[in-house]
Formats: C-alpha cells, structure tokens, sequence
C-alpha cells in the first residue's frame, strides 16, 4: 500500500511523488551519414513525449531525472525481395544510446541502447520518404525510451 500512496501513476506509468523535473540533454550525433539534425529532432522528440505524457516540467536547473545519449546508428540497407514480391525493400534502421539518471535515487540509473526500423520500396528514393520514415521510428524509440524510465520494464 505504500508504494501506491507514494508514486504517481497514469496510464500504466509510475512516477514518484518526489520527482518534479525533467532534463533531456542534447543528444550527440556519432552516427554517419545521418541527417545533420538528427540528435537536435530526437532530442525535441523525447522532450515533448515527456511534457505531453507525464506532470513533469523541463528544468536545465537541478532536474530530477536526466536523459542524455547519442544517435549512434543510422543505416540504410537492402533487403531481398520476398517470393511474390515484385520489388525488394530498403530498411532504415536508427539506434540511439539513451542514458537516464534520478537525482532522487541513485540506484534508478541506467544506459541501454534503443533501435527501430521502418522499410521502404527500393524504387523510391530515400530523400523523398526519410522526414516520414525518421517520425515514425522516433515515435517507437521515444516510447520504448518512455516505457523504460517510467513503466519499469
């Protein structure tokens, strides 16, 4: 009973009661041939996921929690055709290294790298499609990224 009267929870999310801050660092970009703004558009993204979906309010002054990381991957490959398929894909795959740390805990800390991909027509250029392709997988890291600093998973 005492940890439900001391953490706050919404929509499966557990935050505890003493945290009220947030700070998302600028991300490095260490991945070659990604988009020069990359690390400064995740970075926004995992800013704007915790404003829309948690109370907390971004401080760069003491913060409660602190993400930082880097893009450490950004990859376009080919990918065989599938029998019956008529056209083969190209895969972008982004990695991002999330670190996250409490100032209220300091054995709630940790390092893991997050990755996701989205494939497209190998006919179509990848210029023509990356803004779209780069939304969607930011919306998988930021969650996964999400679902691992306030869901414990």
């Amino acid at each position: 009973m005492t940890s439900l009267t001391s953490c706050y929870s919404f929509r499966g999310i557990s935050i505890d009661r003493e945290v009220f801050t947030f700070y998302v660092d600028d991300f490095e970009l260490n991945a070659l041939n990604a988009p020069v703004t990359l690390d400064q558009d995740f970075s926004e993204a995992l800013r704007d996921k915790i404003r829309r979906e948690t109370r907390l309010t971004l401080s760069e002054v003491d913060p409660d929690l602190i993400f930082s990381g880097a893009i450490v991957r950004y990859d376009v490959t080919a990918l065989d055709p599938v029998q019956g398929e008529r056209t083969a894909l190209n895969r972008l795959t982004i990695g991002i290294r999330v670190e996250y740390e409490s100032m209220k805990n300091e054995e709630d800390k940790w390092q893991r790298t997050f990755s996701f991909f989205e494939d497209f027509p190998a006919d179509q250029n990848l210029a023509d499609v990356e803004i779209q392709l780069i939304e969607t997988i930011f919306e998988q890291i930021t969650e996964d990224v999400f679902n691992a600093a306030f869901s414990n998973w």
